[in-house]
């Protein structure tokens, strides 16, 4: 980068652009700056401050930085050097030329006063072999890229040379990182785990055993072979009905899975240690292991081999988690030959107990029968509204309207209360819940969630009226691998453990309790103890929009009875079913059961009182915060009951409009990665928003508590929190869009990250960040109740048509601060989020358009529940500000010619070998390679009877 020529006759003309200012420049790949070589040419220009690593040089703000550009005549006559001038900068006026060095900062007053800065040098003659030096300088005022284009017109040339500046402060520059990021190469020798040693289980669940045992469900090596050679099976070109309904899931989860068990593989470790831990463990230092990466719980294993041989490896079981470390134990004889000297081959492996359970949920769908799945205009049978006296005063007709329903439902199709960001939807459900158990003595009540913490908010809204209930008739069902420390401790009373260990109760106990809370995976063990179909006379699907269909399948298939009512309650504009296998979640895996009743059944899409309830009363989000989300997602028809005041907070960062608190804050920083992690951070963005936080909790009207702050990618998180650490402000909540839905905060602060087009084009592609993923971005935005900060680069971000409209929204209600703004995009009219009549997948009438794309998070959203991503040895999004790790077997081969290269179909194809914040991208699935996509597929799909017997597989995992 640095070197461009042109020749032209008007000198007001760039070759970085035809207007006379800089807006931005991508010094990684801007496609407006042109590169010509003159190694030929008769004049030699140096590039001013070079590339450090690839990276534009730091300044300290307030710190002077120059550095020479040398004009050389290599040709044997004279030459008229007409100008050298500046032709612009950005920020404006940050760069001077000057013929002396310029003083330090450091430097004595009498040599700054003297310094004479210029913004162009003219008319001189540049003798045969003779060399100009001119200085060029910055001192800039404020963190950021700081560019400039100088221009030389000599002789009958014109060339440009660009400079770049990296300004930090010292919050950004503690942030940086010296160790160079490589791809880290991850082939590894597999183990065959055909055959191995036993370890020693940990104590199981339930002493007795359950009742009724899981069945292993094994992929049959026929249909893994189908899979594993890209060939798509027949069934998911069918129209999905009840006789093909299991055998079109079981293909999709068989498609997941198999990714499940290659992403574990990239954590095989060689050549380790283990230590002895007393008489019976040996432990594992794992990296990685705190953050989930993978994730390893109490009962899972691993398979160990002294390094380098192949002998039939061991079986170890994790007994005890600690940070980044695992206590193993394997068979005695493996312990009785270890020594802490020794090294050893690991190899972890996939927990496969939540898969089996959503095996076994769809096999068991057919039994309720198609109304259920496929509902009819006449299979909600009589409806009637049901009278009653609220026990919350404060809920509104519509969220009345919802409960009246479900107290009088005597339907076999499910009933859905659409809930909107902040409009009462958990509110609706405990009132619902309330009604039942006070008013309906008979009633017993299923409540499911999405995740550990979603389940434990319903119970906390439960306890709040606490007066109503006897605290003996709710129970709180907690997965084994729970964490007992993650609980919290007014809800441990709630819960049933042994040795801190959570384990389901007998029978006995559970037919006594009115009100069960679970997640989705977790109530499986209430069948597994003998519960039966018919049980729970109401069963309520909290965070529908988030569960993939089979996962929302599990307590249904297994608990609802001909007469149980069945409610589902979410919003499909939010954050979508979590699927790693990118195929799998285009066939159908990605759709939720929610979204699938809304959009594709006229009676739920348009409405019908009898199906669906949607509220529509905003009682989080200042009006000017909800506008936007509402005119996009919501057919403009949330209504803001949060009042309109004026927030001495406003004060405390100069807000520009004091009645418009969303603030857009345009900065332009670098994003980095560094060491082998493949994550994303952008450090002067950080330091932004942590200037931001000291400013709103200086005068202490702002509690930490009070702001929340929302990234997209993991290294980023853990940037911000370092910077806060040193603040003292550990306690301030830092996370992903995964990690606050459902929260809300008075202050939200989100940083983007991203700050080159290279990398975003690489992201919009593959799904990633915030860019193209509107559930992400409505979420992003609509967490904030009084003040929304949005700190990121405009040019970047103006690529995606939401961002692009938020960005916009804030200049034109004057609150933008920061680098100049990129020109509006220009974006069809068409394109707008603007109705549901031109989608098959669209409720008519409801306002709002359902984009094809579906959402690449990760598998489960809570890492301390079974149902929640931790058995399957992948991380979660509760803990996880975006993917976990893949690398590629293979490294790409070198390319010989550089300009293939730069190419964009090769750099995406690389980038999807190294890149990681993703979900499920294969090599094969990038544009450079979509004859390997869309290769033809083959080979009847089937699912033979040995699936579900149970004696002809090894044991592989826990069984219920």
């Amino acid at each position: 980068m640095g070197t461009y020529l042109r020749n032209y006759s008007d000198d007001e003309y760039s070759v970085a652009g035809e207007k006379p200012d800089v807006e931005f420049m991508d010094y990684q790949n801007d496609g407006s700056l042109q590169d010509y070589s003159l190694d030929d040419g008769p004049v030699v220009v140096t590039i001013p401050f070079p590339f450090i690593k690839g990276k534009p040089k730091s300044v300290l703000v307030g710190e002077t930085s120059a550095d020479t550009i040398s004009i050389e005549n290599t040709s044997s006559e004279p030459l008229d050097v007409w100008s050298v001038r500046i032709f612009s900068s950005n920020p404006e006026d940050s760069y001077v030329l000057s013929m002396m060095k310029p003083p330090l900062s450091d430097a004595d007053e009498e040599a700054k006063k003297n310094f004479l800065g210029l913004t162009s040098v003219e008319d001189r003659t540049l003798q045969p072999e003779q060399t100009l030096t001119i200085w060029l300088s910055c001192t800039p005022k404020d963190i950021g890229l700081h560019t400039s284009i100088v221009h030389v017109d000599i002789g009958d040339e014109k060339i440009e040379r660009v400079a770049f500046l990296l300004a930090d402060d010292n919050v950004s520059q503690a942030l940086f990182s010296d160790k160079p990021y490589s791809r880290r190469h991850t082939q590894k020798k597999t183990f065959e785990s055909t055959s191995f040693v036993p370890g020693c289980r940990p104590t199981r669940q339930h002493s007795q055993g359950f009742k009724y045992k899981l069945p292993q469900f094994a992929i049959p090596a026929d249909i893994r072979e189908l899979i594993e050679s890209k060939q798509r099976p027949d069934v998911l070109s069918e129209e999905l009905d009840m006789t093909n309904y299991a055998k079109f899931f079981s293909t999709l989860l068989v498609m997941e899975e198999i990714h499940l068990e290659e992403e574990m593989r990239s954590y095989d470790m060689e050549h380790v240690l283990m230590r002895r831990r007393g008489n019976e463990f040996l432990s594992l230092e794992v990296p990685g292991l705190a953050e989930r990466r993978p994730s390893l719980v109490h009962g899972d294993y691993i398979f160990a081999r002294h390094a380098g041989s192949d002998v039939r490896p061991y079986q170890g079981f994790i007994h005890k988690v600690e940070a980044d470390e695992i206590f193993l134990k394997f068979d005695s004889q493996f312990h009785l030959a270890h020594r802490d000297r020794n090294q050893y081959d690991v190899s972890f492996t996939y927990n496969r107990l939540n898969m089996r359970r959503l095996y076994k949920a769809i096999h068991e769908a057919e039994i309720l029968g198609p109304d259920i799945f496929f509902p009819r205009r006449s299979s909600y049978g009589s409806t009637k509204k049901w009278s009653f006296k609220p026990l919350n005063p404060h809920i509104n007709t519509e969220q009345a309207d919802a409960v009246s329903t479900i107290l009088g439902y005597r339907g076999v199709a499910p009933y859905v209360i659409y809930g909107p960001p902040g409009t009462g939807k958990t509110m609706t459900l405990v009132e619902a819940i309330l009604q039942l158990y006070t008013a309906k003595r008979r009633a017993n009540v299923l409540i499911c969630a999405a995740s550990n913490s979603a389940a434990d908010h319903v119970l906390a809204k439960l306890l709040q009226a606490s007066y109503l209930i006897r605290p003996s008739d709710i129970f709180r069902l907690n997965a084994s691998s729970r964490q007992y420390e993650d609980v919290d401790p007014n809800f441990i009373r709630f819960c049933f453990f042994q040795d801190t260990v959570f384990k389901c109760p007998p029978m006995q106990a559970l037919l006594r309790y009115k009100i069960v809370i679970s997640t989705y995976m977790s109530s499986s063990m209430l069948q597994s103890e003998g519960i039966r179909r018919g049980h729970f006379t109401h069963i309520f699907l909290d965070e529908a929009g988030q569960a993939s269909e089979p996962e929302a399948i599990v307590p249904l298939s297994g608990l609802c009875g001909k007469e149980t009512v069945v409610v589902l309650a979410g919003d499909p504009m939010q954050l979508g079913p979590v699927v790693f296998c990118k195929q799998a979640e285009k066939d159908g895996l990605g759709k939720s059961y929610l979204q699938r009743l809304l959009f594709e059944y006229e009676q739920y899409s348009t409405g019908g009182p009898n199906y669906v309830t949607k509220l529509v009363r905003n009682y989080r989000c200042h009006p000017a915060i909800l506008e936007l989300p509402s005119e996009l997602f919501y057919g403009g028809q949330l209504i803001a009951c949060k009042e309109k005041e004026v927030s001495s907070i406003y004060d405390c960062i100069d807000l520009p409009n004091k009645a418009f608190p969303v603030l857009f804050v345009g900065i332009q920083g670098c994003d980095e990665r560094e060491g082998n992690n493949p994550s994303w951070f952008n450090r002067i963005e950080a330091s932004k928003v942590v200037n931001i936080i000291r400013k709103l909790t200086r005068g202490g009207d702002v509690r930490e508590g009070d702001i929340g702050v929302i990234t997209p990618y993991r290294q980023q998180v853990v940037k911000i929190k370092k910077a806060l650490e040193s603040f003292e402000m550990p306690d301030l909540k830092v996370g992903s869009v995964e990690q606050f839905q459902g929260q809300e905060r008075e202050i939200i602060i989100i940083s983007t990250v991203r700050s080159t087009v290279k990398h975003n084009e690489f992201d919009k592609f593959f799904n990633l960040g915030f860019l193209s993923n509107h559930r992400r971005f409505n979420v992003a935005i609509t967490r904030a109740k009084s003040l929304l900060i949005i700190v990121g680069n405009p040019h970047i971000i103006t690529k995606d048509r939401h961002w692009d409209r938020l960005l916009r929204y804030c200049a034109d209600n004057g609150s933008y601060q920061g680098c100049p703004l990129p020109p509006p995009e220009e974006t069809p009219e068409d394109t707008r989020v603007s109705g549901f009549r031109d989608s098959q997948d669209e409720p008519a009438g409801w306002g709002y358009k359902q984009e094809e794309e579906s959402a690449n998070y990760n598998y489960k959203q809570d890492p301390s529940d079974s149902s929640c991503g931790h058995t399957n040895g992948l991380p979660s999004t509760e803990n996880e500000a975006e993917w976990s790790e893949r690398t590629p077997d293979e490294e790409q081969q070198r390319l010989s010619s550089a300009a293939e290269a730069d190419s964009p179909e090769v750099m995406l194809k690389q980038n999807a070998e190294e890149h990681v914040e993703h979900d499920g991208v294969q090599p094969e699935q990038c544009p450079a390679n979509d004859n390997l996509v869309q290769d033809a597929y083959a080979a009847k799909y089937s699912f033979p009877p040995e699936w579900c017997d149970v004696s002809n597989v090894p044991a592989t995992g826990w069984d219920d």
